[in-house]
């Protein structure tokens, strides 16, 4: 969240790529006072603000107005069926995955609960969030085993006698779940847990985290001609001007793609054996340092990313079907094609 407050109730969410002027004014005319873009419009601390550039006016209007401005970016990049996955549906690619997957993102929770209770601190903890492995939920491994303890002076043990050693058929339950998922986690369990002061383990995992990540590959049903290929992007995107590398009189067939500026996952695409990897933006040299291995594609930042406010759109629709949304009407790209 970039501007505003969370208190009030939302009367209507406004969805862009880009926060600009034009859509806070379109935001304050629908009387909404929430706006959720993909690129934030505050990329960089401010020391004052007194209105001298576009991204200033933004904020200063949203304020007087109490319009919250709220941005997704790379997290939604990064997401499962996030933004790549959108170019890739629109696209129609078969055996999608994520070309360059997250590592240490998961962690592995321990904890120790007397066997009857098991059951129900298990299902907390997957509602919490713990328990996804791939496509998989309310994954776990249970031990039984005997925990042992003497409960101190100011103790209100939940079994045992205080001073005494006292012993309790246990089950061990070993989860794991995403990092920035531990706080809430970690409450779930101090809530639900039984003991007044439960035995738990956190370990960081280096797995990969395969479900998260930048960029996607995937297949065509179908390989097609580079040139035609690239017809097909350009009308299926809108694009004004495809940039691309030399033709090497290839059959397209495996597509890798990265919204945004995504050229840094060329040499994943170039790994995996991709046939074109698709993107907004790619630096001059590196259409020299690829043009042999596969064939580049540079389709525009905005015309790579303007699928997110569908994105975001279906997203909330599921989730509050009753909440006023729309997205902005604004073609807001800076960049026009002559």
């Amino acid at each position: 969240m970039q501007v505003g407050l969370t208190d009030a109730e939302v009367t209507g969410a406004l969805l862009c790529l880009d926060v600009t002027e034009a859509v806070v004014n379109e935001a304050v005319a629908l009387g909404y006072n929430l706006i959720i873009s993909h690129h934030p419009l505050i990329f960089k601390g401010y020391k004052s603000v007194s209105g001298k550039n576009y991204v200033e006016r933004c904020i200063i209007n949203a304020i007087k107005n109490e319009i919250v401005i709220y941005s997704m970016h790379t997290n939604l990049d990064n997401a499962f069926q996030g933004v790549n996955y959108k170019i890739a549906e629109k696209i129609g690619l078969k055996n999608v995955c994520i070309l360059d997957t997250k590592e240490n993102m998961l962690m592995k929770l321990v904890t120790y609960v007397p066997v009857k209770y098991a059951e129900n601190v298990r299902n907390a903890l997957f509602d919490s969030g713990c328990g996804c492995i791939g496509n998989y939920d309310s994954c776990s491994y249970n031990t039984e085993g005997m925990g042992t303890f003497r409960a101190g002076k100011n103790t209100h043990p939940f079994c045992g006698e205080q001073g005494s050693l006292h012993e309790e058929k246990e089950i061990r339950i070993e989860t794991v779940f995403p990092v920035y998922r531990q706080d809430d986690v970690v409450r779930t369990l101090l809530k639900v847990h039984p003991y007044e002061e439960p035995a738990f383990d956190l370990y960081p995992l280096q797995n990969r985290w395969k479900q998260v990540g930048a960029g996607i590959v995937g297949e065509l049903e179908s390989p097609a001609p580079e040139s035609d290929f690239l017809k097909r992007i350009k009308q299926l995107f809108e694009v004004g001007c495809v940039k691309h590398s030399r033709y090497n009189g290839r059959l397209i067939q495996k597509v890798a793609l990265c919204g945004g500026a995504g050229a840094f996952l060329l040499p994943k695409a170039v790994k995996c054996h991709a046939d074109v990897f698709i993107t907004g933006e790619v630096k001059y040299h590196e259409y020299f340092n690829y043009e042999n291995d596969i064939l580049i594609a540079e389709i525009g930042h905005y015309e790579s990313e303007q699928y997110t406010k569908d994105l975001i759109y279906s997203i909330l629709k599921d989730k509050f079907p009753a909440l006023e949304i729309k997205i902005t009407h604004i073609n807001t790209n800076p960049i026009k094609y002559l």
